[in-house]
């Protein structure tokens, strides 16, 4: 029983309950009076601020109407006065997704930033939702190659891993062989795709998909296949021309408000791979150049 009192309060209708009963009859212009029961909006009040029936707004607080058109939804929104946090959430219950004029953020938040500096020597890269290059570390140039000799144009993780003719887009210096490429090309495929719905009206994106569909085959049959692929933990062979073979296995963290991916590149604790990316990093400590947030 507690799980479905719950349930009952959190879902489509409890929450436009609430929000109608928030919402103050004077800062909509309706006067108020001792004889209001209602602290908040009558339902009433709303339908007719909203252009939809009563009986509707009944339906929907009652959840016998859980999917509301998308000008239904700017509707209550509207009269309900929500934040724009609120109207996406109000579309996301709805089951429509949120409209989104955002274009991919490229700056790094202050609190992902600390985060970043506190892992040390660990090679760490960090990718727009477009998989373009934003940051990196010490670390990671000293394993994989300093980006910053390649401008800033070309450092795409999705140009590089599906290439067109002689494309120059490089972010690693050196061969960088995945254990499970068949795995990690669908799995940037669908990052691109759940881009393009997070971030509809993005230019640098929408030119990217044109590109990558146009002139490479392999991106042209994943994107046509529309399968969904998940990031999991991969393994890395990194030919490096100093330290040899260096092995890595290669994690993926996403930021969900921005959709950042963080790659973390580690070795396994107390192996040769390890001792060899400790050494490159102190080696190449002075001669590698990362971007400042």
């Amino acid at each position: 029983m507690a799980g479905m009192a719950m349930n009952e309060g959190v879902g489509l209708g409890a929450t436009i309950r609430a929000w109608r009963e928030r919402l103050s009859p004077s800062a909509v212009g309706l006067p108020t009076g001792r004889a209001r029961r209602a602290t908040g909006l009558r339902r009433e009040e709303l339908a007719e601020r909203a252009g939809v029936s009563v009986d509707y707004v009944v339906r929907l607080e009652q959840g016998r109407a859980t999917a509301p058109s998308a000008q239904v939804v700017v509707s209550l929104a509207r009269a309900l006065r929500l934040t724009d946090a609120e109207r996406d959430h109000l579309y996301r219950m709805a089951g429509l997704a949120p409209p989104n004029d955002e274009r991919i953020p490229d700056r790094i938040p202050p609190g992902v930033h600390r985060v970043l500096h506190r892992l040390g020597d660990v090679a760490v890269a960090v990718f727009a939702a477009d998989w373009q290059m934003i940051w990196w570390n010490t670390g990671w140039a000293a394993l994989l190659g300093d980006p910053s000799a390649s401008p800033p144009a070309l450092r795409n993780f999705a140009r590089e891993r599906f290439p067109i003719g002689s494309d120059p887009v490089r972010i690693a210096a050196w061969p960088v062989i995945a254990r499970n490429s068949d795995d990690s090309d669908l799995a940037i495929v669908s990052d691109l795709r759940r881009a393009t719905g997070r971030f509809p009206h993005d230019a640098r994106l929408a030119e990217l998909i044109q590109v990558l569909t146009t002139g490479n085959p392999t991106f042209a049959r994943l994107w046509a296949s529309g399968t969904v692929a998940a990031h999991r933990e991969d393994r890395k062979t990194v030919e490096h021309p100093e330290a040899g073979t260096v092995d890595v296995d290669c994690d993926v963290l996403t930021d969900g408000d921005s959709d950042f991916k963080i790659v973390i590149l580690t070795a396994v604790p107390g192996s040769a791979d390890e001792a060899k990316l400790r050494h490159l990093t102190a080696t190449h400590a002075d001669s590698t150049s990362a971007p400042v947030f």
